[in-house]
This record gives structure tokens, sequence and C-alpha cells, in this order.
């Protein structure tokens, strides 16, 4: 068989086979003990203020120096995140966080932010491939959470985040592959 031959068979293949499935897929995942939003918050539940320890957090899976997506508060930390400006007044905030802050060093906090979000593209394989049309779906879940300790023992709690992210992108080049020509020309002047 001639190369001709050869590119017009794969052109064929190509064109039956489901195109879209060559599209290219994503994840972005936050290493983390949890699976969903829910597990999480679920773990964050179990937290009892004034009773449960650093120790008992190690055994929740939430053990700084075991997983790598826990951020270490310092007592500035601390302060910038609940006072950043002179406007917040201190009285104001909650027992816990005022017990910590009034600890200074014995203070410390942990910040918690796990996120999951997958990319798939779907839609026409050479519409994307020549960048005429790209849709994307966007799935997964953000959570957040800070926990702060006085003495070893925790005195504050606070979750949130996003249980479900479903987002749709959808992008248009009329030009397709010839889009972005006049773009980085104009860059240069």
């Amino acid at each position: 068989m001639n190369k001709f031959k050869i590119a017009l068979v794969s052109l064929v293949l190509l064109q039956i086979c489901g195109c879209s499935s060559m599209l290219p897929k994503a994840e972005v995942v936050t290493i983390s003990p949890w699976h969903s939003y829910t597990e999480a918050q679920a773990v964050f539940d179990k937290i009892v203020l004034h009773k449960t320890t650093a120790a008992d957090l190690a055994k929740l899976g939430l053990d700084p120096s075991k997983n790598p997506n826990i951020t270490l508060l310092n007592y500035s930390d601390v302060l910038r995140r609940f006072i950043p400006s002179p406007s917040v007044n201190a009285s104001d905030l909650d027992e816990g966080v005022k017990e910590c802050i009034s600890a200074k060093t014995d203070c410390i906090g942990y910040e918690i932010n796990q996120s999951v979000r997958k990319r798939v593209r779907y839609g026409n394989f050479w519409a994307d491939f020549l960048n005429f049309k790209r849709k994307v779906d966007v799935l997964g879940w953000r959570f957040s959470g800070v926990i702060l300790l006085k003495d070893k023992v925790v005195v504050y709690k606070l979750t949130g985040g996003e249980p479900s992210i479903h987002e749709f992108e959808e992008n248009r080049n009329p030009l397709g592959p010839l889009q972005g020509i006049g773009e980085t020309g104009a860059g240069r002047l």
C-alpha cells in the first residue's frame, strides 16, 4: 500500500470510530484521605470543641505531617486571618478564636483545602482539534476548613466549600486555528 492509501484508510477509520473518545480528559485532584465533600464534612462533624485533641485529629486523618495538604497556621497567621484590618473588632470574634489569639504562641491552626476537578472535553473531535469549537464539562467538589487549637485542644472549627461543582465551558473561534494569529502579532507592537 502506498502512503496515500494508508492516510486515506486512517482518515476513514477516524471518521468511523467515536471521535469524541479521542478528545483529551484532565483531572486535578488534591491528595486527600476523602473521596467526596460529604466524607470530609463527616470528619469535621466528629470534632468536639474543647475535647478533641491534636492526637484525635491525627486519628481522623488531620495530621499535617502525614496529610500533605494541611497548612499550619502560626499565631500571626491566625491574627491576619481573623483580624485583617483595624476596622474588625476583636470583641466580635467567636469565643474560640479569642481564646486562641489570647494564647499567642500556644495557639496553632490547621487550614485544610481539598478538591477534585475533572475536565472532560466533548463534542466534535475535528471542531475541537482545529480550534473552531471546544466544549468542556467540569465536575468535582471543593472542601475547606479551619481548626484552631489552644494547648493542643480544638477551640474553634469552621468549614465551607462547594459540595458539588458542575460547570460547562464552551469556546467558539470562527477562524479556527487562525484565531490567535492577530492576537500574537498585536502583542509584539
